[in-house]
């Protein structure tokens, strides 16, 4: 097998990527949008509580209160160790994390895979080709960029909420 033939095969192979990367993508963008709202219900049910949760916090008080998921681990598993809450706070941020970080990958992936036809396009003088590849690319990377943005300022937030969940139940655990 010479060299000429294996970069065919790697070429044809990568080919066979760009549809589940850009189901990948649709995916994630789609989750992005959910994510967003979920985030934004958290939010207002946070914002609506926090009086609430900072008197129980005040008063020494262990009692669910709705937005408050670390919080309500807490209360629902008394025993639950530090190591366990922080398990807990990052299985929760888990999706949005990952979401964040794989979108531009794909994004990368999949503007990546159309180049080589542009390539092939650009040598034979086939301008509707290179075109009709390169929106493609750009496409792609660019909705890897929007998914990573929605989901990083979330992922972002939501990650300080929980830390600030975690102080709050070693300071109660400390007064007990």
């Amino acid at each position: 097998m010479n060299i000429q033939s294996v970069e065919t095969l790697m070429a044809d192979v990568a080919d066979l990527f760009m549809a589940p990367v850009l189901l990948a993508i649709l995916a994630l963008f789609i989750y992005s949008l959910y994510a967003a709202g979920r985030f934004i219900s958290l939010w207002m049910l946070r914002r609506k509580n926090a009086g609430a949760y900072l008197l129980a916090l005040k008063q020494g008080r262990v009692e669910t209160l709705p937005g408050y998921q670390v919080h309500n681990f807490h209360v629902n598993n008394p025993l639950a160790c530090d190591d366990e809450l922080e398990v807990f706070a990052l299985r929760k941020l888990e999706l949005l994390r990952m979401a964040t970080r794989i979108a531009p990958m794909l994004g990368l992936i999949a503007t990546m895979i159309p180049m080589g036809p542009a390539l092939r396009a650009l040598a034979d003088g086939n301008i509707q080709g290179i075109s009709e590849n390169l929106i493609v690319a750009f496409a792609a990377v660019i909705w890897g960029l929007v998914i990573s943005t929605i989901t990083f300022w979330p992922a972002s937030v939501k990650k300080r909420w929980f830390a600030s969940e975690l102080i709050n139940i070693r300071k109660l655990k400390g007064a007990a």
